[in-house]
């Protein structure tokens, strides 16, 4: 049996144990999670939020983490700006980005979602209306979603992973995470 934790990420928090890049000391994951012997399936931006895997079984680790499998990661997404239905057409036929096309994506407009308050709070301009995307990848570029939005002219202000799989952040505060076996 696998340990996995299910860990709702806050915004400014490394996916790492240790923070060895900078000057000052950043969040790290050492901060939330003291078990021993779990290691982060995948990454999330430290500017982004959500459900971070972690388990101790490297089989399983690189089953949820590679994008071989193909396990989807589902993202609300909350986007400057108005999201035209070319906009969506465009994320749902995959976008040019510099590395190449991205695959298909699952993307829809979608009511602003009940999360927890971010801190700091995401910077509201009264001139520019924002809205919200559920986006779904099967693949997993560096800051992907970041940089489809803004290939499609919606810069994303937040990005909130909400699951993956069928594991989801649902229930979890931020900062706190749940422990379950596979």
């Amino acid at each position: 049996m696998a340990r996995l934790i299910l860990f709702n990420k806050p915004f400014g928090v490394l996916s790492q144990f240790t923070d060895r890049g900078s000057e000052t000391a950043r969040a790290t994951l050492s901060d939330y999670i003291e078990i021993k012997g779990v290691y982060p399936a995948g990454r999330l931006d430290r500017d982004s939020e959500g459900l971070l895997l972690l388990c101790d079984d490297g089989r399983l680790q690189a089953r949820i983490a590679d994008p071989r499998f193909k396990l989807p990661k589902t993202y609300r997404v909350q986007v400057e700006g108005d999201p035209s239905e070319a906009a969506l057409e465009a994320l749902r036929g995959g976008v040019m980005l510099k590395d190449g096309m991205t695959l298909p994506a699952r993307a829809e407009a979608i009511a602003p979602p009940e999360l927890w308050p971010r801190n700091p709070p995401i910077r509201e301009r009264k001139s520019v209306p924002d809205h919200w995307l559920q986006i779904t990848l099967r693949e997993g570029r560096n800051r992907q979603v970041r940089r489809m939005t803004a290939a499609v002219g919606l810069p994303t202000l937040r990005l909130v992973r909400w699951s993956i799989g069928d594991w989801t952040v649902s229930g979890i505060a931020p900062g706190e995470f749940r422990q379950i076996t596979v």
